[in-house]
């Protein structure tokens, strides 16, 4: 499984064979059964994880107590409560595997010395940092500005194997509209095709 990974950091920066074995040395690989969570609410998340095979999803309850999807994750992505595991705080968010997963994590303490003890690990750490942070503004624009069709249009670039792994109320859920107006969207879209 850390050859997934290893392939993953190779084509995204220039580490050493000494400094992919540090990295492999703290490693905590992991099989996860569909449907099992790796983060409840309520926990301090830890961890660093990095999704080998899978698919995830990081949601939360609204005070209806309807769950909100927040994001996805697959393949070659990573999977975090960034809030939680930066303040020591607990969790409002769940992370649960929507298919048998494969994944590799880091302890928090683990990977935090890896990156001062590896330069060209922390530069791949501050440019995946910046590049979620442009994500997250994409996607707020995304909600707030787009129409439903272009939400599903850009949620299928972003996630091209999802729709096919997921139950829709959770795709509806991401996109923010309601299950039925997914379906509708999608038939619309699909008929323009």
């Amino acid at each position: 499984m850390f050859e997934v990974f290893e392939k993953y950091l190779r084509t995204w920066n220039d580490l050493s064979d000494e400094d992919l074995n540090a990295i492999l040395e703290v490693s905590i690989e992991k099989s996860i059964r569909k449907s099992q969570s790796i983060l409840h609410d309520g926990e301090v998340w830890k961890m660093n994880c990095f999704i080998a095979k899978g698919c995830f999803r990081l949601y939360r309850f609204g005070k209806d107590g309807v769950d909100h999807t927040m994001r996805f994750g697959v393949e070659n992505w990573w999977m975090t409560d960034q809030e939680s595991y930066n303040n020591n705080t607990p969790s409002i968010y769940n992370i649960e595997a929507l298919a048998t997963s494969h994944i590799i994590m880091w302890k928090k303490e683990e990977w935090e010395k890896l990156l001062s003890q590896l330069p060209n690990l922390r530069n791949f750490q501050e440019k995946l940092s910046a590049r979620a942070y442009e994500i997250s503004q994409q996607r707020i624009y995304s909600l707030i500005s787009n129409s439903a069709e272009e939400k599903y249009v850009e949620f299928q670039k972003t996630y091209p194997n999802v729709l096919n792994k997921v139950p829709l109320y959770m795709v509806a859920s991401y996109l923010g509209m309601s299950r039925e107006t997914l379906s509708r969207v999608r038939k619309d879209y699909s008929r323009k095709q």
